[in-house]
């Protein structure tokens, strides 16, 4: 398929999973779609699987975006506690096409989990709430790691949400990023799995050899203990004295080690002036995302200042990870979100695209390994190879057998388009923009929703009553209870007097919230609920709030 068949499609509204090799414009076809999209007023969430991603058309992850986090399961108490944040609200409401990128390295449960809260906050049951999905990605790279204590981690394609989804599928054919006719062959035989002795031979060529340009490699290894080693050999090859920043951690000791096995920043972060560094966090406030690569130019309040490669300078303070269960912090540590960086694994440069790379793939140990590592190099000029190993160059039977399919359901996709009137395919484009372009009024359409639901006060209704008149869960119908004693529009102590719990237990889930206030600052209900206990529910806490708030 060509990217403008592709393009074709997309405006068209259908779910869609776009594909193709490495260098085949995945992301220039995004960064096209997106920017239709802003032209005719759509809102989109540019989102990606991992921060390295996500900065390649300036997204987000799609754990940040969603409010997951590093969550595997969400529980009625998790929702409930995410529902809290009206920022999600807000993002996840006025989203009307969601885009994730290098799905390849998403776990197969998160976008189940992703889908499940999108129906949620959109009180929609169509998948994902009714957004158009667009995934972006290429199963011949490397499959989502699971951490210790995950659950077991499998391509996307295996989830519920993917055969909820049915996505129409765009296999793009074109090459854009490879220049040189022979790194596109090695390439394109090591996804059909047929490397031959010609493939060898010109990799042998480039063993011990170094980048015809004079870009300086970046160096690609497949374990954490030798990226380690060459970068602690490069850090002592700069004459002057490291300055030495320490972890903190507070908490249950088996936590606190679960924390730092998982954490990417080490416990004893030696930094020089000129050291090559990688953030290893997402920044909330946008200044850098978990992959942005720099350099330590300077120390300033004992905090470094980092130039990334994009020319920012960013003052890189300590920030935290925690474990929390019910809404208490179980184990936390903090430290500055840096690791060295001359060196990298494999499965961090997934996204890149380099000019010179140095790569050893002696200890591959996944199959894909050879294959991304290969394919972020433009020429084959730019490569540096140091070693292989017979599983380097190997590609999962699974994904090779899927890609077949995948080509077959992309050719049929194009018939179609191609088949279809031109009248008709710019009908439906035009209908998909009108149904999802941004409302001059779409704030007042919001506030008149709330107004049908304060109209059903007067009667004095049950929850569950006005849930069953307005066609809502009572959840939304306590969320826009909520909003309007938040817009003074209605006072509890007044027009929802009927509704407030028993005395005794209503004095009893007052003291809690205001524990919780004291301690926290917020009016959390999972952390209300810890105090209470199991004999009180969610919907009961949720009303004694809108009184304990007046």
């Amino acid at each position: 398929m060509t990217q403008k068949d592709a393009l074709e499609i997309l405006k068209l509204g259908h779910n869609v999973y776009l594909t193709g090799s490495a260098g085949s414009g995945k992301t220039y076809l995004l960064n096209q779609y997106i920017d239709y999209l802003k032209k005719n007023k759509i809102e989109v969430a540019v989102t990606a699987s991992t921060g390295i991603a996500a900065t390649h058309m300036n997204g987000i992850t799609i754990h940040s975006w969603s409010g997951l986090g590093i969550r595997d399961v969400l529980t009625e108490e998790s929702m409930l506690e995410l529902e809290e944040r009206r920022y999600l609200w807000d993002r996840i409401h006025k989203t009307k096409v969601l885009i994730i990128d290098e799905v390849s390295m998403l776990h197969h449960f998160r976008l189940d989990l992703v889908d499940m809260l999108t129906r949620r906050f959109k009180r929609d049951e169509r998948p994902f709430g009714g957004m158009q999905v667009v995934l972006c990605g290429d199963f011949f790279q490397l499959p989502p790691v699971s951490r210790q204590g995950e659950r077991e981690a499998h391509f996307v394609y295996h989830s519920d949400a993917w055969k909820a989804l049915d996505p129409t599928i765009c296999y793009l054919h074109e090459q854009h990023r490879q220049t040189d006719e022979n790194h596109v062959a090695i390439l394109n035989e090591i996804r059909k799995n047929d490397v031959t002795e010609g493939t060898y031979e010109l990799l042998q060529s480039r063993f011990n050899k170094d980048p015809d340009n004079s870009a300086e490699p970046t160096r690609l290894y497949t374990h954490n203990v030798d990226v380690d080693t060459i970068n602690t050999k490069a850090l002592g090859e700069i004459g002057e004295e490291s300055r030495i920043f320490e972890m903190r951690s507070s908490g249950r000791p088996p936590l606190v080690e679960s924390l730092k096995k998982s954490c990417l920043a080490p416990e004893n972060l030696h930094l020089k002036i000129g050291a090559r560094v990688m953030f290893v966090k997402n920044n909330f406030e946008g200044k850098y995302v978990n992959g942005t690569l720099g350099k330590v130019i300077d120390f300033e309040m004992d905090a470094p200042i980092v130039l990334t490669t994009k020319g920012d300078r960013i003052k890189a303070v300590p920030m935290s990870w925690s474990i929390e269960e019910n809404g208490k912090v179980k184990a936390e540590i903090s430290q500055v979100p840096l690791r060295l960086a001359w060196a990298i694994t494999v499965h961090k440069s997934q996204g890149m695209s380099l000019d010179a790379v140095e790569v050893d793939l002696s200890k591959s140990f996944e199959r894909g390994m050879g294959y991304v590592a290969l394919s972020r190099v433009r020429t084959l000029g730019g490569l540096k190879l140091l070693g292989i190993n017979s599983m380097a160059l190997q590609v999962h039977e699974e994904v090779l057998e899927f890609d077949q399919e995948l080509q077959t359901f992309s050719d049929t996709a194009v018939d179609a388009l191609h088949d279809m009137k031109k009248e008709t395919k710019e009908r439906i484009q035009k209908e998909f923009v009108s149904k999802n372009v941004v409302k001059e009024k779409q704030a007042d359409q919001k506030v008149s929703t709330y107004d049908e639901t304060k109209k059903l006060l007067a009667e004095k209704p049950s929850l569950a009553e006005m849930a069953k008149k307005r066609g809502m869960t009572i959840g939304t119908i306590l969320s826009h209870l909520e909003t309007l004693c938040d817009e003074n529009k209605i006072e509890a102590c007044r027009e929802l007097t009927y509704l407030k719990p028993e005395i005794k237990r209503f004095n009893k889930m007052q003291s809690a919230f205001e524990k919780v206030l004291a301690k926290t600052g917020e009016m959390k209900l999972s952390a209300a609920r810890d105090i209470l206990g199991r004999s009180f529910d969610f919907e009961e806490i949720r009303i004694c709030r809108l009184f304990v708030k007046k």
